[in-house]
């Protein structure tokens, strides 16, 4: 029974955070309303989010700015004919940046931004519940940076990524069917022991089945504060003529570690199924778990162009290097027997951004985009913590600028997910058929020599694959502030 425990580790897949699903593409409220284009662009100070050589183009002294975005976001379940919908809270992803004249055409700043963040709840009573309850996840980054401008014409930037996060996530750690066999085999055992052995509690009437059955009769908390994780950021950019510009911008790799987390197990079952799972469930709240998770590089290049004066286009080609991702190591103290190696498979995966400005006024700018977004993850290992799939994102922003030095950017972004028919999410039955097997065996040797008839063995397969379809659809508005002399 004990090693049903290691069916449990299974919740830590929600620290894989798909490229799509928590890749934070809201670093600016100004270019929220463009597509997020950026790398071409000449942003002043927000240029570090985007790319760091930018910033040696800036005119300006001191330029600060400031900016959120309120991400509320809907993910649906289809299963078997019924459709299942999230309650997810509002994800507010932030930026920060500040960019100052150094020297010459030296350039410094420094950014404050959430690279990946957002949540998810499907609840509990929803038949993918050992998959996935709820998600809560937050990654922040700190990037001071410089940009030198060599010439008229071209330009680069690096910075340092600091990095870290927390995750908070809950799922079931078994079906009711699983807890059930197991409880029935526990039910018999005490009812035959009072029988046979005087003075023996009586274990009463056979526990009845719940009103509903996709409620698991056990969940796990798991909650983790992840280590500071270092990376960079470089970029090139170069001025072909008035009307084009070139823009290329790395960010590397980083591996969060989260090296202690801890677990809280709770419980929905009878008081009799309740003790038997406590037998071996509660040992996880004894431990910690080690697990990292890669935030992946991402490679963009860009261009630029204005046809007019007041006029400029923006499109660029961001590579989000997920196929790195291969598996999800997990590890507990002291019970290395319930360490699990679980296969993600992702792929490297696109982003297309396209967008154009128009300066109506000196005091007002018009903007309008457009995002595709591609998924990194296979169908055939889904997970609900984050329904990946295609996106396709329109957006639309403006600036007001009420003074010469002050403006003011707003946003509102659309996102549509096209849909993933039939994605297959697996659950891991692996330790509870060996727990079942052990269960019988105890039991059959006891009453076997009583002449009394065997428990029967049923074969548990090791995995039971949950399908079913998905789609998702969210709405983004973003304001932000900047100050610049």
């Amino acid at each position: 029974m004990k090693k049903v425990l290691a069916a449990a580790v299974a919740a830590l897949a929600a620290l894989s955070a798909a490229a799509e699903g928590y890749q934070v593409n809201s670093f600016s409220a100004r270019q929220t309303g463009m597509g997020h284009t950026g790398v071409a662009l000449k942003l002043g100070a927000e240029s570090q989010l985007f790319n760091p050589a930018a910033m040696a183009f800036t005119d300006k002294t001191l330029d600060v700015s400031a900016g959120m975005s309120a991400i509320k976001a809907s993910a649906y379940c289809k299963h078997e004919g019924t459709q299942w919908e999230t309650s997810n809270k509002i994800s507010t992803p932030f930026n920060f940046a500040a960019s100052f004249h150094v020297y010459e055409e030296l350039y410094a700043g420094i950014t404050l931004y959430t690279p990946y963040g957002s949540s998810i709840n499907w609840g509990k009573a929803w038949p993918g519940a050992t998959l996935s309850e709820s998600v809560s996840l937050q990654v922040f980054t700190v990037q001071p940076t410089l940009a030198w401008r060599a010439s008229e014409k071209f330009s680069i930037g690096a910075g340092l990524m600091i990095s870290w996060g927390n995750v908070n996530l809950s799922k079931g750690l078994l079906t009711w069917d699983m807890a059930s066999k197991l409880g029935d085999i526990a039910w018999q055992a005490a009812a035959l022991q009072s029988q046979l052995i005087p003075g023996s509690p009586n274990p009463g009437e056979k526990p009845a089945e719940p009103a509903d059955k996709n409620i698991p009769p056990a969940s796990v908390n798991l909650s983790g504060t992840s280590d500071l994780a270092l990376g960079f950021s470089v970029g090139l950019m170069y001025n072909i003529n008035e009307k084009w510009t070139l823009g290329a911008s790395l960010r590397s790799e980083m591996d969060m570690k989260v090296k202690k987390g801890d677990a809280a197990v709770s419980y929905d079952a009878s008081p009799f199924l309740q003790n038997v799972l406590r037998e071996s469930l509660d040992e996880m709240s004894s431990t910690n778990f080690s697990a990292s998770m890669p935030c992946p590089y991402v490679f963009t290049v860009g261009a630029a162009y204005r046809p007019l004066g007041n006029l400029e286009i923006a499109a660029d080609v961001q590579l989000n290097g997920w196929a790195s991702y291969d598996y999800l190591d997990i590890k507990f103290a002291g019970l290395s027997k319930f360490d699990q190696k679980i296969k993600k498979n992702y792929r490297d995966a696109m982003t297309f951004h396209l967008g154009a400005q128009w300066g109506v006024t000196r005091k007002l700018d018009l903007r309008a985009g457009l995002m595709v977004d591609l998924s990194p993850c296979d169908t055939d290992y889904y997970n609900p913590e984050t329904p990946a799939m295609t996106k396709i994102e329109p957006s639309i922003g403006l600036t007001f600028r009420p003074t010469k030095r002050l403006a003011i950017d707003l946003a509102f972004m659309y996102i549509k997910g096209m849909g993933v028919k039939g994605a297959t999410g697996r659950i891991d039955q692996k330790s509870f058929a060996q727990a079942y097997s052990a269960a019988v065996d105890k039991y059959n040797s006891v009453v076997t020599p009583l002449g009394l008839p065997a428990y029967p063995k049923a074969d548990v397969p090791e995995t039971v694959d949950f399908k079913a379809d998905y789609a998702v659809h969210a709405i983004v508005p973003a304001i932000g502030l900047s100050y610049s002399f």
